[in-house]
């Protein structure tokens, strides 16, 4: 089944799959072009447009085609050992508003010209390949993310249902969901879709959303944790407003200079943490902001609000960030008269890969010739919640240009195809490997 070198399987044709399923990116992408960029709302039209497209090509290549009380897409291609637990290649199909093609889509059709490449080949894997297409991953919609990932594990929030309104609408999720066919009452038992147990590894292909991989001159990256967060999305720094040509600096409470003391000082701890101690760490201050109609050229600001965004692949440093920030913004407060609020400070875990599963990927890499590097996502994925519950998870960055999130994304077709060749050489060789 090995080439010499075993480094793909032969009789297998991958530029086969990868030409069957890369048209569906113009097929999906002209559908979901707004005029400026791509929009596929969750559990709206856009979404379920690519659902649609993505599920007929399914049947037409004969997968088995299925959706959950969730209404996430499977496509399973049976495999020679159908007693093993399947493999699943799973991301979403959802875009953020004037967003780029790729972002989630690419995942979902490489795991297609996986199968495709298998099925043309008349052979198949060694246990089944189940191609997820996960709903409403994206935060943007909802305020939450990874909507359809966390139904299926039984780890939605019930609150959620009916506390979560989409930002275009108005409207609850639960009355989206309702809409667009979900079975509520399922999710509202916050119970798995499915024996987790019944999963033997769960990988996921996406664009980097970052430039390394461009500034590296690579064409993948083998995911190795994806970063936690530490967040503020919205918070206050009050001082006292005042006459900017009367008050002298020694009785003023201004609060921009506060919180750009914080900026500079959280950047000097940012400096330490990477430059002096070699930890993972980026900082962001976002949404900074003092009020129009109050502040002008000739007053002294008294409110400005900002948020914060801290992301590590180190728990203690996400919390010694949060332990810092409180600190100095105590201290500068009472330095300069103001008062410093973070209403509410939020955060979620960094999640570590399968160190097995990464291990194998790169062997992959160096098998097949493909260069390649280890590095942490900056952004979430559903990956991140299949790793969390326990399921052996492995992820795959295909280089994009231009950053994600915005229609200037671009990925190479030929970068693609090298992630589809590297995702189907790990599909033929997962079991040999897990000893």
């Amino acid at each position: 089944m090995s080439t010499a070198n075993d480094s793909q399987p032969t009789h297998i044709d991958i530029q086969a799959g990868i030409d069957w399923a890369t048209p569906l990116f113009d097929a999906i992408g002209q559908l979901s072009f707004d005029g400026i960029g791509f929009t596929r709302a969750a559990y709206g039209e856009g979404e379920q447009m690519a659902h649609d497209l993505v599920a007929k090509a399914a049947r037409d290549l004969g997968l088995r085609v299925e959706v959950d009380a969730a209404l996430n897409l499977s496509m399973t291609l049976c495999g020679a050992a159908g007693a093993n637990a399947p493999l699943i290649v799973g991301s979403h199909l959802d875009a953020v508003p004037r967003g780029g093609n790729f972002d989630g889509l690419a995942g979902v059709l490489a795991g297609l010209a996986c199968a495709a490449a298998w099925q043309n080949s008349g052979r198949r894997p060694p246990r089944d390949i189940q191609i997820l297409a996960i709903r409403a991953e994206e935060s943007a919609w909802f305020g939450a993310q990874h909507i359809g990932s966390r139904a299926l594990l039984g780890t939605l929030p019930v609150a959620m249902l009916d506390q979560a309104h989409r930002v275009d609408t108005g409207r609850t999720l639960c009355e989206h969901m309702r809409e667009a066919g979900v079975n509520i009452d399922r999710l509202r038992r916050a119970e798995p879709l499915l024996d987790l147990r019944s999963i033997g590894g769960y990988i996921e292909l996406h664009i980097e959303q970052g430039p390394l991989l461009v500034e590296r001159e690579l064409p993948l990256g083998i995911v190795s944790a994806i970063r936690g967060n530490r967040r503020c999305r919205r918070a206050t720094c009050a001082g006292a407003y005042g006459h900017s040509g009367t008050m002298p600096r020694v009785l003023r409470h201004d609060a921009v200079f506060a919180v750009a003391d914080l900026v500079v000082e959280m950047d000097a701890l940012w400096r330490e943490i990477e430059e002096d101690e070699g930890g993972d760490l980026v900082l962001t201050f976002g949404q900074f902001s003092t009020d129009a109609a109050t502040h002008s050229v000739t007053s002294v600001p008294g409110h400005v609000t900002f948020s914060f965004d801290a992301r590590s692949h180190s728990q203690e440093i996400l919390d010694r960030v949060e332990r810092e920030l409180l600190a100095k913004a105590t201290a500068i407060g009472r330095r300069r008269g103001a008062i410093f609020e973070f209403a509410p400070i939020t955060g979620d875990p960094p999640i570590a890969m399968d160190g097995r599963l990464h291990a194998q990927l790169l062997e992959g890499c160096h098998r097949l010739s493909i260069p390649a590097a280890s590095l942490a996502s900056g952004a979430g994925h559903d990956a991140g919640d299949f790793a969390a519950a326990g399921i052996p998870t492995a992820m795959i960055f295909v280089r994009n240009d231009n950053g994600s999130h915005n229609p200037q994304e671009s990925m190479d077709i030929g970068d693609f195809a090298a992630g589809v060749r590297l995702l189907t050489w790990f599909v033929g060789s997962f079991d040999s490997r897990q000893s």
